[in-house]
């Protein structure tokens, strides 16, 4: 079960037999949930956008295994494991780059691959770790907005904040990483407004971040992803907030596309940048960025707004869905283990 929250928005729930996922594709212009009951539409529901937010996707496809459990029929343990890994590696190809989603899927698998009880046991095992996995995702995100506070200046007493993207409630499950560390300003009484960029192409700061700050009476204002530096320069920001993927040993983060280019322009500023994400997106087999892989999206979403075509035909487009910020432009790395200088990572493994 999750415990009350100050928001309302749930992006993955179970519900007695069956998952229940808010349609982000949709939002703002229509609150659309979807019920699903089957593993291979939960694996669509990842490809197609419907969850969004590598903490989300993990717990979406954390409770598509354990339906994917229920309809393998056999009594064989090793065709049952065979079988239940397939579907894992399913999961993982939807997005690879999200570290949450490989961890999450990593997880599940380890309760089937450890466990010494019967199949029917087994899937009920699974489900339990699903929703374990859940309430230990809301707690954490929790503890990552608490800690965050004290990682942004302590002047002026209420704080004008930027983010990218959408790594909120809608991302996780139902409070946020870098949106959580938002929350806990208001609750706080330290926010004065968040400055949404609207992330192209898919609009996610625009779209997301902008309707849950709205439906949580957030005072909330959304800016082009051009207009970040002339809101620096103007001394409306106070700090950044971002999200990330993945993060390398070295600190280095891959986040949604156009990330490093703000923390470039927060540099230049002398503007705080803060990185905010669960231990479980570190990968410290990943040495720097440089290993880091980056998803390439559909050129559809460039040329494409809505039903009207904006570039001419026999253009040729590059979209890749993320970029690798550096260590050296992150202020500090906010985990719910607390906060570091990036170079200090592997103190949190030891923790």
């Amino acid at each position: 079960m999750i415990a009350p929250s100050d928001t309302h928005v749930y992006p993955v729930l179970w519900q007695d037999d069956h998952l229940v996922l808010i349609d982000q594709r949709q939002l703002p212009e229509r609150y659309n949930i979807v019920s699903i009951h089957r593993c291979d539409d939960v694996v669509r529901s990842l490809r197609s956008g419907i969850v969004q937010g590598g903490s989300a996707m993990g717990l979406a496809a954390a409770y598509g295994l354990y339906l994917g459990a229920n309809e393998i029929h056999t009594d064989d343990p090793v065709a049952f494991w065979e079988r239940i890994e397939a579907i894992g590696d399913q999961f993982k190809q939807t997005r690879p780059d999200k570290a949450h989603l490989q961890w999450a899927v990593d997880s599940m698998l380890a309760v089937v691959h450890h466990s010494q009880a019967s199949i029917d046991e087994v899937r009920g095992q699974l489900l339990a770790q699903a929703q374990a996995m859940q309430a230990e995702d809301f707690s954490l995100c929790h503890a990552i907005g608490d800690y965050g506070i004290q990682e942004l200046p302590s002047r002026p007493a209420k704080l004008t904040v930027l983010t990218h993207c959408n790594h909120g409630a809608l991302a996780t499950s139902g409070y946020g990483t870098s949106l959580g560390i938002m929350r806990s300003l208001w609750k706080a009484g330290r926010l004065e407004r968040v400055y949404a960029a609207e992330t192209r192409p898919s609009l996610q700061g625009s779209r997301l971040t902008a309707w849950e700050c709205v439906q949580e009476g957030i005072p909330v204002t959304v800016i082009t992803d051009s207009m970040t530096a002339h809101c620096m320069q103007k001394g409306l920001i106070h700090a950044v907030l971002a999200g990330a993927d993945r993060i390398a040993a070295n600190g280095d983060t891959i986040s949604k596309i156009g990330t490093y280019s703000l923390a470039l322009v927060a540099k230049a500023h002398n503007i705080p940048f803060v990185v905010a994400a669960p231990v479980s997106t570190v990968d410290f087999t990943v040495a720097s960025g440089e290993g880091m892989a980056i998803a390439e999206h559909a050129a559809e979403e460039i040329y494409r707004l809505g039903e009207r075509v904006t570039s001419p035909n026999g253009a040729e487009f590059y979209n890749p869905a993320s970029d690798v910020t550096p260590a050296r432009l992150i202020t500090a790395i906010v985990t719910e283990k607390g906060a570091v200088v990036p170079d200090q990572l592997d103190t949190l493994r030891a923790s």
